[in-house]
């Protein structure tokens, strides 16, 4: 198909372009560069510097590239910032991909690959996370990709929209072949922060929270590679055949880890402690976030490959110990 990546120049999206290119797409990318890096996008796949609210950009782009399906990846995700600047956030990850939608229709483009986040569901009811909980946000970036859930449900049924939204927990790691991987700034993943404080690139690691209900104290989370996760938005195309389709699912491995089982991690990849220092709760953290990926597997027959968290961490490391300075290097 003639897939447009939106946000294709970032770190999930432009592994998504090298995985929808080796399974034989024809790819495009449209970012407005502000986060993603034009040195990730490989050589040959057309790249348009363009905002997904710009209407007209984005209208030229479908039309130029024949583009038959979207995968949208252009959101702002930073939950603490998210609640510092809420208009923002609803500014860009709302009404920007409102726009985004609209363009898509006037060009007759009716397929959709939406990324969206565990986030949704606020502090879940249970653990490990099931897509028919309660969703209750309780920061502004949940509350923007729950808005847009129901904004894409509701083309579904009045426009002939196919879409799947998928709810990611943590992406992370790097391509196997360290081509490409993570450099945002500021850095504020947890297993980057720890590599660079084990590498002596910053200041020793904050782990925010030791008296959690977890066995060790520490927060528990579920960290899927970042080419897995780029997977499955490939892999639920053929589900988008008929209009109206809607599907959500949650993009996890379902092992939760908690922040001193990543600290371990590092310190045994790269064989050098990481420096640490302990420090009170973050408001707003939950004590586990882990998904229960059944329904994934079953319907898409999804499985990670990086089904270690060392096997996650390891990639990572080779990334960042040959690019200290990201895509600068």
């Amino acid at each position: 198909m003639n897939v447009l990546v939106v946000g294709g120049a970032g770190y999930i999206g432009s592994h998504c372009v090298r995985q929808a290119l080796a399974a034989g797409h024809a790819v495009a990318v449209l970012d407005n560069l502000s986060y993603g890096h034009a040195e990730s996008v490989p050589a040959g796949v057309p790249l348009f510097s363009a905002d997904m609210g710009d209407q007209a950009a984005v209208r030229a782009a479908l039309r130029s590239h024949r583009t038959d399906l979207v995968i949208d990846f252009a959101a702002l995700t930073n939950v603490g910032e998210s609640v510092q600047q809420p208009e923002r956030y609803h500014d860009n990850n709302v009404v920007r991909t409102v726009g985004l939608l609209q363009a898509m229709l006037a060009e007759g483009v009716k397929k959709l690959v939406f990324s969206s986040t565990c986030a949704t569901y606020g502090i879940p009811e249970k653990m490990p996370m099931t897509e028919d909980l309660p969703q209750k946000p309780i920061n502004p970036y949940g509350v923007t990709k729950l808005v847009t859930e129901h904004r894409l449900t509701e083309l579904a049924g009045t426009h002939g929209l196919s879409f799947a939204a998928f709810r990611y927990f943590n992406a992370a790691g790097a391509s196997s072949d360290g081509a490409i991987g993570e450099d945002h700034a500021p850095e504020t993943h947890l297993i980057p922060l720890a590599i660079a404080a084990a590498l002596g690139r910053r200041p020793p690691l904050k782990v925010f929270g030791t008296d959690y209900p977890t066995p060790d104290g520490t927060c528990l989370r579920d960290y899927v590679h970042v080419d897995d996760l780029s997977r499955a938005h490939l892999d639920v195309i053929p589900l988008l055949n008929q209009p109206g389709q809607a599907f959500f699912y949650n993009l996890g491995t379902g092992t939760p880890y908690s922040v001193k089982d990543v600290i371990a991690s590092v310190g045994r990849v790269l064989g050098r402690p990481v420096p640490h220092q302990f420090a009170e709760r973050r408001e707003g953290d939950p004590p586990a976030l882990y998904a229960d990926a059944s329904k994934v597997r079953r319907e898409l027959g999804w499985i990670p490959r990086y089904d270690t968290l060392d096997s996650i961490v390891l990639t990572a490391c080779n990334w960042h110990l040959a690019r200290p300075k990201g895509f600068a290097t």
